[in-house]
């Protein structure tokens, strides 16, 4: 895990609107297929912003998929919210309703292994990310992650990223 980013487990805070208004929530059924819109809905939508997409939309893959096999309860639907602050910070968050199951660190999985690696993309594309679990019932827990823009003096470069998160380079 890179230093700027870690895992925290912390009290959800009540969901605030981006301060220029640019906000976007979505309830996807805990499915494939609704991980699958989560992450086209994610770069249509930054489209509309005028947003570059590609980072965001591995993240809202990854963290739509950990929701759609480990959060996922018969009837409940997982949450996408994406909100861009007037700095051009992007907060991805996804929100499922098992607070009990915690991701785990992100650790590299055995070679032989088929999956695990999501949150390690997480954690190379994403400036920042974490856990939140609301403390109120209905349990919840929320994966976030940010994303500076590119041009961010704090943000990593976006070959840097990719190749830490082992993603080839499109030409």
């Amino acid at each position: 895990m890179n230093a700027s980013h870690h895992q925290l487990v912390t009290p959800q805070q009540p969901e605030r609107p981006a301060p220029d208004g640019r906000r976007f929530t979505v309830l996807l059924s805990p499915t494939r297929r609704g991980a699958r819109l989560a992450r086209r809905l994610t770069g249509r939508q930054l489209a509309d912003w005028q947003v570059p997409s590609e980072d965001a939309e591995h993240i809202v893959a990854e963290l739509a998929a950990n929701a759609a096999q480990h959060g996922r309860v018969p009837g409940r639907d997982f949450r996408l919210y994406l909100a861009l602050d007037s700095a051009g910070i992007l907060r991805i968050e996804v929100t499922d309703v098992r607070a009990e199951r915690i991701p785990g660190t992100a650790t590299a999985p055995e070679a032989e292994q088929e999956s695990g690696r999501g949150l390690l993309i997480v954690d190379a594309l994403a400036d920042d990310w974490g856990v939140d679990i609301s403390p109120e019932p209905p349990a919840r827990k929320t994966v976030w992650a940010t994303l500076a823009p590119p041009t961010a003096p704090s943000s990593p470069s976006v070959e840097r990223r990719h190749a830490a998160a082992g993603l080839n380079q499109r030409t």
